[in-house]
């Protein structure tokens, strides 16, 4: 069999169709992406931990009571006491985690307010939209009532305690919080661990035993890292370390738990630990008002 072969016009029609085709399927190709690509991700929020001074014992504590073991007694140890305080910023959002002591007295020293100090950072207080707090004791929520347009977000253990006719224990001081105890403020009861802003970047951690309620923090951060905020679950490096308890907390198994559940976390993550009345963990954190990124 022969085969027919083309020439003359009809060759150079085909050599130029074939020359066009891969031109046409560009075409066809750039004309349809449009509609069948994705929309790009929105770029995840910018986060930033601020430290913040909520007061300090004027001079070293007696911290014999921390340990029920009455390893601080012979000679009583006296130890520098600081109250800290965080902001943390997600994106054009805010959260303050914990509100230190009211005011300056005898024992107590406060050398700026919280919103004195947010006005540094040019952070009007009105924009706080959460305060999260560890636990009812009057170092940490000192200055609460500051902040009464701020969701509350506290243990449901706690809050039981402070909403109580008279509160079930006596350093379970309700004033600080009567805003939101009154119906005058948005109150969120936490019964375990709170992903706040969705995204899982800063997650409040269920650690009950320092109060029935009590809470830490998880602050993941884009450059620092993980960083674990203790609240009470331990008050300085040496109770952590060793596993002690004071024998003022509500619940020694459920303290054990939750310092056991802190180095969990801390391993498994890599995060650091910052112990909030430890001066020494406090100020591994920048300086104020840098803020960790």
């Amino acid at each position: 069999m022969r085969h027919r072969t083309l020439a003359g016009p009809a060759c150079a029609a085909m050599a130029a169709l074939l020359l066009m085709t891969p031109a046409i399927a560009q075409a066809q190709t750039q004309t349809s992406s449009p509609a069948s690509a994705k929309p790009p991700a929105s770029a995840p929020a910018a986060i930033t931990l601020t430290r913040l001074d909520c007061g300090e014992f004027r001079q070293p504590r007696d911290v014999s009571a921390f340990s029920d073991a009455y390893v601080y007694t012979d000679p009583p140890l006296r130890m520098p006491f600081v109250a800290s305080c965080y902001l943390i910023r997600h994106g054009d959002r805010f959260m303050l985690w914990d509100a230190g002591f009211a005011g300056s007295n005898d024992t107590i020293l406060l050398r700026r307010t919280l919103p004195e100090q947010l006005a540094e950072i040019g952070v009007d207080p009105a924009k706080v939209a959460f305060v999260g707090i560890s636990h009812y004791h009057g170092d940490h929520i000192g200055q609460a009532s500051r902040f009464p347009q701020a969701k509350l977000l506290i243990g449901a253990g706690d809050w039981a305690v402070l909403t109580a006719t008279p509160p079930r224990y006596a350093n379970a001081d309700p004033a600080p919080l009567a805003h939101w105890i009154s119906g005058g403020g948005t109150v969120e009861q936490l019964t375990g661990d709170k992903d706040v802003f969705g995204d899982g970047s800063v997650t409040i951690l269920n650690l009950p035993g320092h109060t029935p309620g009590h809470h830490g923090l998880l602050v993941r951060l884009p450059k620092t890292g993980p960083v674990l905020i203790s609240g009470d679950a331990v008050h300085f490096r040496e109770n952590y370390e060793h596993d002690r308890v004071p024998g003022f907390n509500t619940d020694r198994a459920d303290s054990l738990a939750s310092i056991d559940r802190l180095k969990a976390i801390a391993k498994a993550l890599g995060a650091k630990l910052i112990i909030q009345h430890d001066h020494r963990d406090v100020a591994s954190l920048p300086a104020f008002p840098e803020a960790a990124e």
